[in-house]
């Protein structure tokens, strides 16, 4: 597909060109309509880490959108992102702000609820109500800290496969997400290969490359060098926030593009007062980092940032072994989205991806989009993107004969 209206790709509800400015807008006349959405809590018993560690007991907030098909058949389990949370879709209770994919999940939308029962889990490691770094330790003892265990994307798909469990879904229609939740669906078919019909993996990689974790080093160091680290036991009050925004502010920058950027800020300068007060320099792009980076310290935890950072960074689909292997029980049918801005995972990788997959005789689409927005044009109001997902998933949802969610037998 072609860049066609490349202009068009953001309406006036979503004039940002990234997640967070989404998230930044409240309400502010958007509406969603899904309405308020709430997520739930489920508490998973007996959760064995790869590392042979294993938790007693574990919490994990989801949200469900939809109605679960009387065959338990319809079931679509979004993946979020790194900074991503089970708040998919909808308005928060609290906040007012729509869920992160909230452009594409919801009635007539490229994940429709109407037809399909959608879930959203806080991936084990996070901080948004799933056990991680800020949990306290068993007994009510003091948070993990930097003593939570390390963790995989094998680990986060394990837990997840136990959440479908407790929901009483044997097999998923679909797994799907873009980055780390791409990598996420990859493994839920390798790991899971009975339990899943349709892998969406958008703009993602079966392993980082050295680029990719270079980037997450950088924030890490960020973090672990600021004067609040204290080894990780800081308190949520007194921790090491400037680390922390650092992180983000160059994690940011590699989720756009260059015409993103210039699109938006070009060289336009601050008002002097607003460039002082920010510390940001006298340009616009400047503040506007600073900005992210503030914003995302209010809602996400350094420890959490470098443990889950450190499981992408060890991501490796097929482990050194032959693809062919690996993807040997695989029978999901893929469709592998890329976008040709996106230069932290460039389409190079996702079209290796497709060949491993065709090679192995695994059934895989591939759609390389030329939206122009960078690694971020799946988080944004994006209507190419949102067409050929939902062209994809209503064929499949005919191709697997599956009646209508509260339909009768």
């Amino acid at each position: 597909m072609g860049i066609g209206q490349d202009d068009k790709l953001m309406t006036d509800a979503s004039a940002s060109i990234a997640q967070g400015d989404l998230q930044d807008q409240k309400v502010r006349g958007y509406h969603s309509p899904l309405g308020v959405t709430r997520t739930q809590s489920a508490t998973l018993r007996g959760v064995r880490l790869q590392s042979g560690f294993t938790f007693d007991e574990i919490e994990v907030a989801y949200q469900t959108l939809g109605t679960l098909s009387a065959k338990r058949d319809n079931a679509i389990l979004v993946c979020h992102a790194l900074s991503g949370t089970a708040h998919v879709a909808g308005l928060h209770p609290r906040t007012g702000r729509p869920g992160w994919w909230d452009f594409h999940v919801g009635p007539g939308k490229a994940i429709d609820t109407d037809k399909f029962f959608v879930i959203c889990s806080n991936v084990l490691g996070g901080c948004d109500g799933t056990t991680g770094p800020m949990s306290p330790r068993p007994g009510g003892g003091k948070p993990y800290g930097m003593d939570f265990p390390e963790i995989t994307v094998g680990d986060m798909v394990s837990v997840q496969a136990k959440l479908m469990e407790h929901l009483g879904i044997p097999r998923l229609f679909a797994a799907i997400g873009g980055s780390m939740g791409g990598m996420q669906a990859l493994a839920w078919a390798v790991q899971f290969p009975e339990r899943v019909r349709v892998c969406v993996p958008i703009a993602t990689c079966s392993s980082h490359n050295a680029m990719q974790i270079a980037f997450n080093e950088i924030g890490r160091h960020a973090i672990i060098t600021d004067p609040n680290w204290n080894d990780g036991n800081y308190t949520p009050d007194h921790g090491p926030k400037h680390g922390l925004a650092v992180a983000r502010m160059v994690g940011h920058v590699t989720y756009l593009s260059e015409y993103a950027m210039t699109r938006k800020f070009g060289r336009t300068l601050q008002p002097p007062v607003s460039a002082d007060a920010a510390g940001a320099g006298p340009f616009s792009v400047g503040s506007y980092l600073h900005h992210q980076g503030e914003s995302f310290v209010s809602r996400f935890d350094p420890n959490s940032y470098i443990c889950l950072t450190k499981a992408l960074d060890q991501f490796d689909l097929f482990g050194g072994r032959p693809p062919e292997e690996v993807l040997r029980n695989v029978i999901a049918r893929f469709l592998v989205v890329s976008f040709a801005s996106d230069w932290l995972y460039p389409p190079a990788q996702s079209r290796e991806l497709v060949r491993q997959l065709k090679r192995a005789r695994v059934a895989a689409t591939y759609i390389n989009l030329e939206t122009l927005y960078g690694h971020d044009s799946f988080l944004i109001e994006n209507p190419e993107f949102a067409q050929v997902v939902r062209h994809y998933l209503e064929h499949e949802h005919r191709q697997a004969g599956l009646k209508e969610a509260g339909a009768g037998p």
